[in-house]
């Protein structure tokens, strides 16, 4: 799907407020409410809208931390990788998993709520993991900069 500059305002807004009005998204758009919500399910339905969701403040539902795991694998197999990225999706610990190029095959983000949650979740969770032949965690100090946003060019 290509995207005019009226389907990035509608994104640009609904990244920041997704629980906006149809009729006052419509109004900041410069639309008719009716032309705005179809431009809006259209890119629902064209998976640019993936969900909506709400961000919660991790420091109020006490995961003050947040940890970066490095994880190599015993083999690059697809069976190997496949068996870690199913046991990774069903982690709820797990917030984030990427594939990575560079020395670790996945880089993971936990949240803890501090050094004693994170063992628990190394004990229960991490170690538990297939195919890893070598972990290395990274506890970050504080976050400079957190974005849920995308940017779109005018």
């Amino acid at each position: 799907m290509k995207l005019d500059r009226i389907d990035r305002k509608i994104l640009t807004r609904l990244q920041s407020d997704g629980r906006i009005a149809n009729a006052e998204l419509a109004e900041a758009v410069g639309l008719s409410a009716s032309a705005c919500l179809r431009r809006v399910k259209a890119l629902e339905q064209a998976g640019v809208i993936d969900s909506y969701v709400a961000l919660l403040d991790p420091k109020k539902i006490a995961r003050r931390m947040d940890i970066f795991v490095e994880i190599s694998l015993t083999s690059q197999a697809s069976e190997v990788l496949s068996a870690f990225e199913k046991a990774v999706s069903r982690s709820s610990e797990i917030m984030e998993c990427y594939l990575m190029a560079g020395d670790a095959d996945y880089l993971l983000r936990i949240a803890a709520a501090d050094p004693t949650d994170f063992e628990r979740i190394h004990k229960d969770h991490l170690s538990r993991l297939p195919g890893v032949t070598r972990m290395r965690s990274s506890f970050a100090i504080r976050t400079v900069t957190r974005k849920t946003a995308f940017a779109f060019d005018e």
